[in-house]
């Protein structure tokens, strides 16, 4: 390889992408393993875990496993298992969320439990349990990595009630600049990502057919929705050595979206 491709290259990387099992985590995992890294992936459900081992076995080495990460518990026996597999995690991705909408005047404790629990507290929590295999990539190759994805909903004001969701990506945003700080010391950078406009099973009731696509994509300034090589190309980025003297960014994705706004 010459010199720039070994600024982009995952080859040899051990990396974890929670969520993995659909949507922006699948897309990141099957950039991940594009890129030639052995990626972990985990969802709540074992029969999607099973079903995307297979499906992203075809492009390289992926382990899927269920864990369920909005317990401590969760985070705790999901770093176990890649820790019996693994000595070092080099890039940790922290994509695992959820959202609940219903109005202000009826929006449930359960829904904000739910979504606060898996979106934030798994975030802070799943990345301190693997900061002893975050801290052995990162003596062993020079850096280590935690990527967060956040929302554009967490940088503007949201068009629909998602009152904990969208409180959620804020907090997801501004605990990325928190960690960056003491994980700069162990040479372990933290960035996070804010999605705009992707198809997921979270969007689906607004993209899940072309015409809805179409209808959203001609309201942003870049005139489309995301696709998945925007999503692989940006997080292959931070990832990868080429993003190394970057740490506490939130990197909006979104067509343009949040600036119009």
């Amino acid at each position: 390889m010459n010199e720039v491709a070994d600024l982009f290259t995952l080859k040899g990387r051990v990396t974890v992408v929670t969520g993995g099992t659909r949507g922006i985590g699948e897309m990141i995992a099957t950039g991940f393993l594009q890129g030639g890294a052995k990626t972990y992936i985990t969802s709540r459900k074992a029969d999607a875990c099973e079903a995307m081992q297979k499906k992203l076995g075809e492009f390289g080495e992926c382990v899927a496993a269920p864990f369920d990460l909005s317990t401590v518990e969760g985070c705790e026996a999901f770093t176990a298992f890649i820790a019996e597999r693994e000595d070092k995690v080099d890039v940790l991705v922290n994509n695992a969320g959820a959202s609940w909408g219903e109005p202000l005047d009826v929006f449930p404790e359960e829904g904000w439990d739910r979504t606060m629990d898996l979106n934030v507290k798994s975030i802070f929590f799943l990345t301190q349990k693997m900061l002893p295999l975050l801290r052995a990539a990162a003596k062993a190759e020079g850096r280590g990595r935690v990527i967060n994805i956040g929302s554009v909903d967490g940088l503007t004001i949201p068009q629909m009630e998602n009152y904990a969701y969208s409180a959620s990506k804020a907090a997801v945003h501004h605990l990325t600049r928190v960690l960056a700080k003491p994980l700069a010391k162990d040479r372990i950078t933290a960035n996070a990502i804010a999605p705009g406009p992707f198809v997921s099973k979270m969007t689906a009731f607004l993209l899940g057919t072309e015409a809805g696509q179409e209808a959203v994509g001609n309201q942003l300034p870049l005139g489309r929705i995301g696709a998945p090589a925007d999503m692989i190309a940006l997080s292959t980025f931070l990832a990868s050595p080429a993003a190394d003297y970057i740490t506490g960014t939130t990197i909006p994705l979104d067509g343009g979206y949040t600036n119009a706004r």
